[in-house]
């Protein structure tokens, strides 16, 4: 009895120790010592210990963090400590959480698909194995996807050069959940170098996961792209891509979250709404081509995906600017100069909005520009600027919005903003001559606001000062002539998203109108930079006279047939022809 329940106990010991690898034989052997002295009257008090005794819980040492959003599904990733199962409990309440998805089998790596769910709908979910939850609160959400083409308010949080442990990537960070408050961020986008110095997964526990994961990892799904050191700086990895990015990160290769199938995890392509974005890797080889090798795998899918493209919008990131003068030099660096020269006037001919980078620890923006592909200082403001505002939307001189055509194609901004972690750095020539905005001095990360028609871009500061703004309106400024019956409503709507002051005085986006004769109505914005015109005509009743011929088939007692054509048939005393005349 005695030997058994030592055994047992022994067990016990082992098992626990070898799930947490933390087998310390010094403390076995001090056990094994002392069990040989234990008496009879020890069997009833180890009889009590082994009943009480807990099987270890499983930690949680990396997430939870959100992949592959859609319409209708999502992935929850998470690690754990030691090897469990993976479940995964959720509900459209933090204290109903009525389903759940369970993954047989034991791991410490876990990736757990959600299915069947609705569009535009926050869900909350906890992880964790068998009965046991490990995490689970009210920050614990997501949102799903909206339904094509549906126009929203979104919000989309953009880091560059994130994850290097800093002071500024914390401040980065605490200042925008100050900013977003208990507002949804749609979407986090991350521009390369997300772990420094050379990507491993212990770099991306300490200076990503372990900074980000109690806050915004909990409900934001992750948009990543690859930089230089995610790839450790290494050409045999730029090549094999066997990185610790490919197995840390869910990409949709096969077109699941919009846009053509790539079929390579390092580029890809996804759709929110509205909102077309290209995720491209710039560092990467795939045959021995990079980004700027326009003959490449990666140029030939983003000229198939943009081509089946009809979204509102289109957004494309990577990680090598093609202008800037922070950290990095496009004029001497030859991956920035063949970025330039060889890549983007491919984008610009598909119409790409807004076009954002890293890799230079640096924030530059410039205005809407189309067509400089040459060195710094061959760029003519006058030639290469579609507009001479600076966009910044807020009642200063000149700042009025960019506008753009869904037809024409009409130019794209260009932003650096690669200082989220990394900061510091530039060249002689700094700022760059295309670069309306540039500062390397304060840290801070992009906010990306898209409202309908109308795209607002935010430069936050580590000290939560926004110190660049601009907005860029999509089909706004018509004019549209309308037709209405006398004394019948017509309803009348402005094509942008923002504030509006009518010609009949209302203040609202749509306005009802009753004219009792043609009217024009017009509708500005408070700083008067854009407006509608809307020109309504009544159409009068009028009086006709109709003479109608009317033909057909007598019969033998006159009767007009409505059959004309199948003479053997029976008369109808029912038959009739009708005329109707509008």
């Amino acid at each position: 009895m005695k030997l058994t329940v030592i055994n047992i106990l022994c067990f016990f010991l082992f098992s626990d120790l070898l799930a947490n690898e933390q087998s310390d034989l010094a403390a076995v052997g001090d056990f094994l010592k002392y069990k040989d002295e234990l008496s009879s009257a020890d069997v009833n008090l180890n009889m009590q210990l082994i009943d009480a005794m807990p099987l270890s819980n499983a930690l949680l040492t990396r997430g939870p963090y959100l992949q592959k959003a859609t319409t209708s599904s999502i992935i929850v990733r998470w690690r754990t400590d030691i090897n469990v199962n993976s479940k995964v409990l959720y509900g459209l309440s933090p204290t109903s959480l009525t389903q759940n998805v369970t993954i047989s089998g034991t791991r410490i790596e876990h990736s757990v698909q959600l299915t069947g769910l609705s569009p535009n709908t926050r869900y909350y979910y906890s992880v964790g194995y068998d009965l046991i939850v490990i995490q689970g609160s009210n920050q614990n959400y997501f949102v799903t996807n909206p339904l094509p083409n549906t126009e929203g308010k979104y919000t989309f949080w953009v880091t560059g050069d994130c994850g290097n442990n800093s002071t500024n990537q914390i401040n980065v960070l605490n200042q925008y959940l100050n900013f977003i408050g208990d507002s949804v961020t749609h979407g986090w986008l991350l521009l390369g170098d997300n772990a420094y110095s050379f990507g491993t997964d212990q770099e991306y526990t300490t200076n990503f996961f372990n900074i980000y994961q109690p806050t915004i990892m909990k409900h934001a799904p992750i948009w990543p792209v690859p930089g230089n050191h995610d790839y450790g700086n290494s050409a045999t990895s730029q090549d094999n891509h066997n990185v610790s990015y490919y197995s840390i990160f869910d990409l949709p290769v096969n077109g699941e979250a919009g846009g053509v199938p790539s079929n390579n995890e390092a580029f890809y392509s996804y759709d929110y709404g509205n909102i077309h974005f290209l995720a491209l890797d710039s560092y990467g080889e795939e045959s021995n081509k990079r980004l700027y090798d326009t003959t490449g795998t990666q140029v030939q899918w983003i000229k198939q995906d943009l081509v089946a493209n009809h979204k509102k919008w289109t957004i494309a990131y990577w990680h090598h600017p093609p202008y800037t003068m922070g950290s990095h030099n496009s004029d001497t660096e030859s991956e920035l100069i063949l970025m330039r020269t060889n890549f983007v006037k491919m984008l610009e001919s598909y119409g790409v909005d807004l076009i954002m980078c890293g890799h230079s620890h640096s924030y530059e923006r410039s205005k809407l520009m189309k067509g400089h592909y040459g060195l710094e200082p061959t760029f003519n403001a006058t030639t290469h600027n579609i507009s001479t505002s600076s966009a910044r939307y807020d009642g200063s001189t000149n700042s009025c919005p960019y506008r753009k055509d869904s037809v024409k194609v009409s130019g794209s901004v260009y932003i650096v903003a690669g200082s989220a972690g990394q900061l510091g750095g530039q060249q002689t020539a700094y700022p760059h001559n295309a670069m309306f905005y540039s500062n390397t001095i304060n840290g801070g990360s992009l906010i990306l606001q898209v409202d309908g028609r109308r795209l607002d871009g935010k430069w936050l500061c580590s000290d939560g000062i926004i110190r660049d703004q601009f907005t860029i309106y999509k089909d706004a400024g018509q004019k549209k002539d309308l037709l209405t019956g006398l004394g019948q409503p017509v309803s009348l709507t402005a094509s942008w998203s923002g504030n509006y002051i009518w010609s009949t005085a209302l203040t609202t986006q749509s306005i009802n109108v009753t004219p009792p004769v043609n009217s024009a109505y017009v509708v500005r914005d408070a700083l008067q930079c854009v407006s509608d015109t809307f020109t309504v005509t009544i159409v009068q009743p009028v009086t006709l006279t109709l003479h109608l011929l009317l033909q057909a088939f007598i019969t033998s007692n006159t009767a007009m047939r409505a059959n004309l054509y199948n003479l053997n048939n029976s008369i109808n005393s029912n038959d009739v022809d009708t005329v109707s005349v509008k």
